[in-house]
């Protein structure tokens, strides 16, 4: 078993070209995950000079390639709980949005002609309970009812386990435009098409300290390998840890990095994974700590969730994979005699609201927060951060938030075992 992440494994590394950083730009981007190489690509082709500068070693190593492989629209909390606090108009916008960001997605693998296996087969929500069962029927009948999403479809129990081998479920909610692709092979071709339009991309270039230079947008950027100028900032860091505390500490004390964890399989041959999962779609459990999975191009059963609240690391992974590998069991029997090739972990940068924060501070733009719903989002909110940082303040769908720091929370999660403990007991409750 590997505890590697399937989709770098799977994956050609883009190998940016050698060179040094250059001393002036417009845009310097930190962060080379999606949020960071779509801005990137977006701004280059406005014609701004740009630097990308990534810590590791590799783009979109971190929570962009780290992830479940899923594409999906629909908030990440129930539309009608973010409706009653900001109203039917924005609570829509912001659903909206999401389908925005999946049409961005399928748009950039179109445009650039990259090869990663994008299809939308939908997401399928899945209730263990009849609790839940009936939670996803008032969410389908009120998404209809105020026009959000008159796409989505309640199927019952029959109907799922005619598509989903195992009988856990009691029904579950469609939404039609969610999709899938290879998380490794998207990073490998946005990357390229970013650099095809001009900008720079730098790998092992840790970002240690910005320094502003007077009151405006200008900053000094200063990494391990020299300094760069820059007219304008976008923080695109997600919850990696890289970086001067200080530089970054205003946004560490706003997002929860919470570990996600995924096993996936041996390839099970396409007979067995069509007869486990008929339609290929994506798939999600309703529960606080909750499971998602689907098939990979090559029939593997890619299985995640929150089996731990503990960051990722080999330990903490390998423990994680035994949990997963129960759960699997658990949902899939048929699966015990399956062994598991790949194991990883990642950060899921969630906030409060579990909705995503993006705007500028102090000079500095930024877009993060997307709470486990970013592979979509991330693409979206970098050409929409192009289009903020070039004067057109109303591309941003999420501007004008407030966002107050966590009490308590100073950067480490200390407070992580309580918060799955808290979880598991509103689980068994339910």
């Amino acid at each position: 078993m590997k505890l590697d992440a399937y989709w770098t494994d799977s994956a050609p590394a883009f190998r940016p070209q050698a060179r040094d950083l250059p001393p002036q730009v417009d845009v310097a981007v930190v962060g080379g995950g999606f949020t960071g190489l779509s801005a990137a690509l977006a701004l280059a082709r406005r014609g701004a000079s740009v630097v990308v500068l990534e810590a590791g070693e590799r783009v979109a190593a971190e929570a962009s390639g780290r992830n479940g492989g899923h594409v999906n629209n629909g908030l990440a909390v129930d539309y009608a709980e973010v409706a009653a606090k900001v109203g039917v108009e924005q609570a829509r916008a912001w659903y909206h949005a999401y389908d925005a960001a999946v049409d961005a997605v399928e748009r950039v693998v179109r445009d650039e002609a990259i090869d990663c296996d994008f299809a939308r087969r939908g997401k399928l929500k899945l209730a263990t309970k009849p609790a839940h069962l009936e939670a996803l029927a008032r969410s389908a009948e009120r998404l209809v009812a105020d026009g959000v999403d008159t796409d989505v479809e309640l199927l019952r129990a029959p109907r799922v386990r005619s598509e989903v081998a195992s009988e856990r479920f009691v029904g579950g909610l469609l939404y039609k435009r969610s999709g899938q692709m290879h998380m490794g092979r998207f990073a490998n071709g946005l990357a390229q098409a970013a650099g095809r339009s001009g900008a720079q991309i730098h790998t092992a270039t840790c970002v240690q300290r910005l320094e502003r230079l007077g009151g405006g947008q200008a900053h000094r950027v200063h990494t391990d390998r020299g300094t760069v100028r820059a007219q304008q900032v976008l923080l695109a860091t997600g919850a990696a840890r890289h970086g001067g505390y200080g530089s970054f500490g205003w946004l560490r004390r706003r997002i929860v990095p919470i570990g996600s964890f995924i096993v996936v399989t041996e390839p099970l041959g396409a007979e067995r994974a069509s007869a486990l999962l008929r339609e290929r779609r994506t798939y999600v459990t309703v529960a606080n700590i909750h499971h998602y999975f689907r098939l990979s191009p090559d029939h593997r059963l890619v299985f995640g969730g929150r089996a731990r609240f503990a960051v990722s690391s080999p330990t903490s992974d390998a423990k994680s994979g035994e949990i997963l590998r129960a759960g699997m069991v658990e949902t899939f029997p048929s699966l015990a005699d399956v062994a598991i090739d790949y194991c990883w972990g990642g950060l899921v940068d969630v906030t409060q609201d579990r909705l995503p924060h993006a705007g500028e501070r102090d000079g500095l733009f930024y877009s993060t927060g997307y709470s486990g719903h970013g592979t979509q989002m991330s693409v979206l909110m970098g050409e929409r951060m192009a289009a903020v940082m070039a004067g057109d303040a109303s591309a941003n769908p999420w501007r004008g938030r407030d966002w107050r720091a966590i009490p308590g929370h100073l950067g480490p999660p200390w407070f992580l075992p309580a918060v799955g403990l808290y979880f598991r007991l509103k689980d068994r409750l339910a």
